[in-house]
Order: C-alpha cells, then sequence, then structure tokens
C-alpha cells in the first residue's frame, strides 16, 4: 500500500501518468481479486466497508427491480447491515420481508429457504458464516437450489445474497460453487485495511446506487476511489486464501482446546452455535447469571480483549439479535462472550485465558442478582 500513500498518489479517474499509475493499479487489483473469486474482474464493486457492500445489494438491487417484486427473504441473524436494510424496505418503501429463523444451533436449512420463496419474491440473502457465533450456512446448497427453482419457472429472481465478511479468511469463496449472484466482502476481517470493501455483482444484476456524483466503479458507487485500500485488501485476500487450510486447521485446535477448557473448568455455560459447522477462529459462550458486559471489563484489564456481540452494536446495551434468534432468553445472550482467535493466537494465549477465566466469572456471579433457568445450560 505504501507508494499509494506517497508518491503515487495520484487520482485514477485522471487522464495525466500519476493518475494513471493509480489507474493501472486498480485494474490489477481488481483483476487479482477476480481470479481468487474466479469471476470476471467487472464484477467487482469497491465499496468504503462490509456495511455499504450489504446496503446496496438489498437497498440497491431491490429498489431497482421493484417493478418485478417487492418480497424478500432475509436469515433473522444477519448483519444489521442486511437486517436493518431489509426493516427499512418493510417499513418505508411497502416490501415485505420473511425472516428465517434458524434452529438452535443457529443453522439454516436448504428447505427452509425454498419454502419461502414466493412468485415476488427478488431476493434472497443469508450470510455465509455469522459474525457472532460462527456457524457456516451450506451457502452452495442454497444457491444450487434457488438455480435450479429459476431454471425450473423459466425466472430471473429470486437473486442470491451471502454476506461472506466473516468467513473470507477460512472458507472457499469460489462463486461458481457458492452459486450466488451478490457476494460481500471487507477488508477489515481478512487483515486487510478498514474502510475498504467490496460486492460481487454477477453479469446482468441490475443496481440502483445508494449515491450520486460520479462514474467511478460503474456509477453504481461513485465518488474517488481508495486506491491504497483496495491494493491492501486485494494482497490481503490472496494471503488468507492463499493459506487458509492451513491456518484453518492450527485454529481449529486452539479453538476446541479453548471450549473444552472453558467447559472443564467454568460451570453453567453454554456454546453458542454449532459445535464442529463453525468458523475455526470463533468461541461464543454464555456465561449464566452474570452480565457479559462486566466480564469484558475484567478480561480486558488483564490483557484479554473479546467481545459481547457485533463490535457494529457495542454502543448499545441490547441483548445480541443473533443470540435472541436461537430462541435464548435475554439473560442468556446477556452473559453471552465472543472469543475471536487469529494469525497471532498460539496455545500459550489460550491457556492463559483458561487460568484467568474462571476466578473471575466465579466473582461477578457471587454478585450478581441474575438467575437463569438451568434447562438452558445443561
Amino acid at each position: 500500500m505504501l507508494p499509494y500513500l506517497g508518491h503515487a498518489c495520484g487520482n485514477p479517474s485522471s487522464f495525466h501518468s500519476v493518475g494513471k499509475e493509480a489507474k493501472d493499479a486498480l485494474d490489477n487489483a481488481r483483476e487479482r481479486m477476480a481470479k481468487v473469486l474466479h469471476v470476471r474482474a467487472d464484477e467487482i464493486l469497491f465499496t468504503s466497508g462490509g456495511t455499504e457492500s450489504d446496503n446496496l445489494a438489498v437497498l440497491g438491487f431491490c429498489r431497482a427491480n421493484a417493478g418485478t417484486g417487492k418480497h424478500l427473504v432475509v436469515a433473522a441473524f444477519e448483519h444489521h447491515a442486511v437486517l436493518e436494510a431489509a426493516m427499512h424496505l418493510e417499513k418505508k418503501e411497502g416490501f415485505e420481508v420473511a425472516y428465517l429463523v434458524p434452529d438452535h444451533d443457529g443453522l439454516i436449512t436448504t428447505d427452509q429457504v425454498m419454502s419461502a420463496i414466493r412468485p415476488d419474491t427478488i431476493l434472497i440473502s443469508v450470510m455465509y458464516a455469522n459474525n457472532e457465533i460462527g456457524t457456516i450456512q451450506p451457502i452452495g446448497e442454497i444457491g444450487n437450489a434457488i438455480q435450479k427453482y429459476r431454471a425450473a419457472e423459466k425466472k430471473a429472481f429470486p437473486v442470491f445474497h451471502t454476506d461472506a465478511c466473516q468467513a473470507t479468511g477460512f472458507l472457499d469463496l469460489d462463486v461458481e460453487k457458492l452459486h450466488v449472484d451478490l457476494m460481500t466482502l471487507n477488508g477489515g476481517k481478512m487483515y486487510g485495511p478498514k474502510g475498504i470493501g467490496a460486492l460481487y455483482v454477477r453479469r446482468g444484476i441490475k443496481l440502483q446506487p445508494l449515491q450520486f456524483g460520479g462514474s467511478q466503479e460503474r456509477g453504481l458507487r461513485p465518488g474517488t476511489e481508495n486506491v491504497a485500500g483496495i491494493i491492501g485488501m486485494a494482497k490481503a485476500l490472496e494471503l488468507v486464501q492463499e493459506n487458509r487450510v492451513r491456518e484453518s486447521e492450527r485454529l481449529t485446535a486452539l479453538r476446541d482446546r479453548l471450549i473444552e477448557g472453558i467447559r472443564q473448568r467454568v460451570p453453567k455455560v453454554r456454546l453458542n452455535g454449532h459445535a464442529t459447522k463453525r468458523l475455526p477462529n470463533n468461541v461464543n459462550v454464555s456465561f449464566v447469571d452474570i452480565e457479559g458486559e462486566a466480564l469484558i471489563l475484567y478480561l480486558d484489564a488483564a490483557g484479554i480483549y473479546a467481545s459481547t456481540g457485533s463490535a457494529c452494536t457495542s454502543t448499545t446495551l441490547d441483548p445480541s439479535h443473533v443470540i435472541l434468534s436461537l430462541g435464548l432468553p435475554y439473560e442468556v445472550a446477556h452473559g453471552s462472550i465472543r472469543f475471536s482467535l487469529g494469525h497471532a493466537t498460539r496455545a500459550q494465549d489460550v491457556e492463559y485465558v483458561l487460568d484467568v477465566l474462571p476466578p473471575l466469572v466465579e466473582k461477578l456471579r457471587a454478585i450478581s442478582p441474575v438467575r437463569v433457568d438451568p434447562k438452558y445450560y445443561v
């Protein structure tokens, strides 16, 4: 990224040589990302991040195709960038939304998705892997079923979108295997720079822009491109996809050790999300009878950085909508903690957490007025 933060800082829309250098670098990054995803370069749009890409996929697509139908299907555990966009369409623009409720492990089935389709359904959105509980959805199977439905009905709808932000470092992003029409990516979720994202848009898909004022990104995302960010995201995508199998194996072992250790050393805990169909770096557990926010502060003081839900909603005290979608009560949701493992995580880090965590939970439970029904953790 460094040259494009310094001497090669031209506007890629300019005709002079410095601008052309930036434009060539931007085009090269787009082609490299397309190669990883097995798509055409002109099917990748660059945005400011995953939120904007999700918004463009949901709002941009539905508004552009409202004349065909005004019904969409989304999973109840989607990121707020998808959920709130769908809710806006529902409340303000006359759309109807079917919210798919997962099972107690956070899984959506292909039959659920297909059963929700109506003649006027134009969009289906199911995230590849959940950002809070890590559960991996059968996106390829769902996408294949939707394609067969369209072929049988001789229709171009519904179109299938997946938010793949959290999956980028660990799962196969081959669009041909996933059978998706729209896919959201986020640079910050793949060790790339923050403030940069991308949206794969299958050729022929019609979108309405959310912003106006320029012809960049085929007029669908006007504004001078973040060249350094785009180049950083392209390189990060190549690296994480190249190393994903080896890194997934390493982190899965650490993840399972952390889960096993917590269950052995801390009573009254619940693992949220599927035990095995989950991201290698995700451990989400509910420590019953305590408030998760208090535990986060104690862990932070010990140099352990965890979260109670999505970082995008960390300023609210509302319980996680993802945990509630599993059919769990507010008290369990309030005690949920997410540990995210990563490139720098080592076995000694996991053991440190297992040493520090139990006495903190015990201390908080001793002063907590919350008492949860044992059926939620036994």
